[in-house]
C-alpha cells in the first residue's frame, strides 16, 4: 500500500531535524581582534563553559598591568582575573574581555578607546546584560580603571581598581595621562563628584613599594566624603601584588555580580 505523500514529507523533515548538527558554541579563552583608528589590536574574550545565548550574561572588562603589555594578545590572560578563572572558573560566571595594551602605552587616550571598543564588540557578539557591565584592573590597569570610569560614569554597574591611583604627581611622572583634567579643580574632590554614584571596591597592599598605598587611601576618603557607595580593602603585609587576594576573594565576586546599573 502506498504511503501518502504528506506522511512521507513529514517523516523526511523529522528525520532531517534529528540528524541536524546544532552549531557548537566555542568557550574558554578565545582570540579576537578589533580595529581602532585604522590599526588592529588583539584581545581575548573568556566565555564560560556554561554559556548559552538563552539568557543575558554579565560582562567584565579587565585591564592588565604594565608587565603584560605587548602584541601577542595572550599574556594579559595570565594574571589577575585570568589567573583567578584558571584556578576556579566557577567563581566567574561572566563574559570577560581582556584587551592588551601595546608596548610603552597606558590605558589612556587611544588604548582606553581600544579597551572600550573590545568591550562593545564583545557585547555585540554575545548575549550580554547592559545593566551588568563591570570594570576592573590592576596596577597600570588600576589607573586605567579610574581613567575610563571617570570618562564614562554611567557605563559601569561597578568598578574595582586594584593598586591604582589618580594623583597627577604620581602618575604623570611615569608618562600616564591625568585621570582628572587639570581644569577640573582639585583632583580628588573633582573625581569624587564625578563617580559618587558608582559602586566601587578599592584594593591595595599595605606595603606596596610601586604604587603608594596613600593613592587608594586618599581616593577612598574623597569618595566616602561625598557619600559614594565605596569600600576599601587594604591587604595587611602585602606589597604590589594585591590582585591575587582581591580576585581570589569569594566575597568580592559575590559583591560584584550583585551590582546592577
Amino acid at each position: 500500500m502506498r504511503q501518502p505523500v504528506k506522511s512521507l514529507l513529514t517523516a523526511f523533515f523529522i528525520s532531517s531535524a534529528a540528524g541536524a548538527q546544532v552549531p557548537k558554541i566555542e568557550t574558554g579563552f578565545l582570540d579576537r581582534s578589533v580595529s581602532v583608528g585604522g590599526n588592529t589590536y588583539k584581545y581575548q574574550v573568556f566565555v564560560p563553559a556554561t554559556y548559552t545565548p538563552g539568557r543575558r550574561w554579565p560582562v567584565i572588562l579587565f585591564l592588565h598591568g604594565a608587565g603584560e603589555r605587548g602584541t601577542d594578545g595572550y599574556i594579559q590572560t595570565q594574571v589577575g582575573v585570568g589567573a583567578a578563572i584558571r584556578q576556579d572558573a566557577s567563581r566567574v560566571p561572566a563574559i570577560v574581555v581582556f584587551p592588551q595594551a601595546t608596548p610603552d602605552s597606558t590605558w589612556t587616550g587611544t588604548l582606553a578607546n581600544v579597551a572600550l571598543a573590545s568591550l562593545d564588540q564583545t557585547m555585540r557578539e554575545y548575549q550580554t546584560d547592559p545593566a551588568r557591565v563591570y570594570l576592573t584592573g590592576m596596577s597600570m590597569g588600576g589607573h586605567g580603571t579610574w581613567y575610563i570610569a571617570y570618562r564614562n560614569p554611567k557605563r559601569f554597574a561597578a568598578i574595582a581598581p586594584v593598586c591604582g591611583g589618580i594623583s597627577p604627581e604620581q602618575w604623570t611622572r611615569w608618562g600616564y595621562d591625568r585621570v582628572v583634567p587639570a581644569d577640573s579643580g582639585e583632583t580628588f574632590s573633582a573625581f569624587a563628584r564625578q563617580l559618587r554614584q558608582t559602586p566601587t571596591w578599592i584594593f591595595h597592599g599595605e606595603i606596596d613599594p610601586v604604587v603608594p598605598v596613600e593613592e587608594s587611601r586618599k581616593t577612598f576618603a574623597a569618595l566616602h566624603a561625598v557619600g559614594a557607595p565605596v569600600q576599601y580593602s587594604e591587604v595587611p603585609g602585602t606589597g604590589h601584588n594585591s590582585w591575587d587576594p582581591a580576585y581570589g576573594s569569594p566575597k568580592f565576586w559575590a559583591w560584584l555580580f550583585s551590582q546592577h546599573r
